[in-house]
């Protein structure tokens, strides 16, 4: 993810010529009611989000000692990377946040409980920023030599060199001092009990910071201090413009209700479709797409519906020799399904939204969900890759897949564990190879320690395997989402394999 030079051409005032999202004061009741609790987990996920990395630096001593060293040495390209990926993740997150305490900066247009509820929002991003930064600020500067790593180029966010010393001006300034100080006078009038959770969290970053002696804002009175938050709300320090910095939750804010790829588009990609097939999704302005690097941000596998598999595989001997080798005597792949996961069938077969029937099986932040196709490729930019794999293999793939539906999403991207599911590590697992079944090769790449498989490395795989014979996949389909011309075009195989490589605001550098 290249071209860091688009964030500079914004702050000298270019621009998509999008229109700004409705301000919170001018959304419906319902609308209001959505985007508040949308950006209140959002909040909550994200400040998780970062603490991971501050567990993750302090489990690498080598890299964020605990002492200053008496002589620094310099750090090896894989230590480098390791830097580079917390240092990535990091300001992702922050971008996150940053966006959300934006959003909430005019609260006082609003009323009542919802009034306070946006302030608390806003405020407990600012604070999930400001302790974060610090804890990162005191863990990197221990080590002389991250000060030169961590201003080069963030290619990942596009961003430009120079951001620590940015991040360390913004965090390390009396001003976020005086407006944190200020923000803690203006929660005082808010002394009720609303959002536990959120006062719970703004509680613990609050102390923090009062120990970590930053706090030393001058005395105000509450009037003073509403004046002060004001002042400072919409001075962002990531140059991010207004566009970008909105997207909030699981609640998209910019161009709600209408994703780039149309309906008819679905329907017609409906027909080519086969059961087994990998999609690779990316929805732009969503929240999201935080903590995860590159262009493709989702995977989602196709199920079918129960005639389609039927047509697909009812007539196999392979499939139907493995089926009968489980136990099911009729060889009957659905008879099987329905038999090994009676609860799990009656939901893969019932009617969602609209009527529309299930198709795909995918991880959302609900968990591994059975959802339809009209659902899961509402979004901007989609391709389908098909496994080069016998209809046998396939089968047993979305059996794999469907014993997992029902487990709970994985915000910690830990692939050790099957008890919770991220996108990837459904299609992952569902074609992990084993004894007797050749399945899918990914290789997993590590973020914070972690290894992971981030839907963009499937995009990746695909473009370095392709003209080899190793490839294990043909594109069978790559709707291209265009922010400027509000749709989405067929594009071409040389399209999508390049890609991968496309910066995470692709939108902002189109022409």
């Amino acid at each position: 993810m290249k071209i860091a030079w688009v964030f500079c051409l914004l702050l000298l005032g270019a621009s998509l010529s999008i229109a700004e999202t409705r301000p919170l004061h001018k959304l419906s009741k319902a609308e209001l009611e959505l985007r508040l609790a949308g950006d209140m987990r959002s909040v909550l996920v994200t400040r998780q989000g970062l603490q991971t990395v501050t567990t993750y630096m302090d489990s690498r001593p080598a890299l964020f000692p605990t002492k200053r060293p008496k002589e620094s040495r310099l750090l090896l390209r894989e230590e480098k990377e390791a830097v580079w990926g917390a240092w990535q993740r990091m300001l992702d997150y922050m971008v996150a946040l940053d966006s959300v305490e934006r959003g909430h900066a005019q609260f006082l247009r609003l009323k009542g409980a919802q009034e306070e509820d946006s302030f608390l929002i806003g405020y407990a991003a600012m604070l999930a920023q400001y302790r974060n930064a610090m804890e990162f600020i005191e863990r990197a500067e221990r080590n002389p030599e991250l000060d030169k790593v961590l201003n080069d180029a963030v290619p990942e966010l596009g961003l430009p060199t120079g951001m620590y010393a940015k991040m360390k001006f913004k965090f390390l300034n009396v001003a976020i001092a005086s407006e944190f100080a200020a923000r803690e006078v203006v929660m005082k009038t808010y002394a009720g009990g609303r959002q536990p959770e959120l006062r719970k969290t703004i509680r613990e970053d609050a102390e923090y910071i009062w120990r970590a002696g930053k706090g030393r804002g001058q005395l105000l009175t509450a009037k003073n201090a509403l004046k002060v938050v004001q002042d400072g709300a919409n001075k962002a320090w990531l140059p991010i413009q207004t566009g970008v910095s909105e997207w909030m939750g699981d609640t998209k804010v910019y161009r709600a209700g209408r994703s780039l790829i149309s309906p008819e588009q679905v329907e017609q990609l409906q027909k080519v479709l086969q059961p087994g097939d990998i999609l690779l999704e990316r929805r732009e302005w969503y929240v999201s797409n935080v903590g995860l690097p590159g262009f493709w941000s989702h995977a989602a596998l196709y199920f079918g519906t129960m005639e389609e598999r039927h047509k697909f595989f009812g007539d196999d001997a392979d499939v139907q020799l493995w089926v009968k080798q489980q136990g099911e005597a009729s060889g009957d792949l659905e008879t099987f399904l329905s038999s090994r996961y009676p609860e799990a069938y009656k939901q893969s077969i019932k009617p969602q939204e609209h009527g529309h029937v299930v198709r795909v099986i995918e991880a959302i932040s609900e968990g591994v969900s059975f959802t339809t196709l009209e659902h899961s490729a509402d979004c901007d930019s989609l391709a389908v890759l098909r496994p080069k794999l016998s209809k046998a293999e396939k089968a047993r793939a979305l059996v794999r897949a469907f014993h997992y539906t029902g487990r709970p999403y994985d915000f910690n991207f830990d692939f050790a564990t099957d008890a919770e599911l991220v996108c990837t590590e459904v299609v992952y697992k569902a074609y992990e190879p084993a004894t007797g079944f050749t399945g899918l090769k990914f290789p997993l790449t590590e973020m914070l320690g972690r290894k992971l498989l981030p839907a963009n490395e499937i995009a990746k795989l695909f473009d370095a395997q392709e003209e080899t014979a190793n490839q294990q996949f043909d594109l069978v389909a790559f709707l291209d989402g265009h922010e400027r011309k509000r749709n989405a075009v067929e594009a071409s195989l040389e399209e999508f394999r390049s890609s991968w490589q496309r910066p995470k605001w692709h939108v902002l550098t189109q022409k």
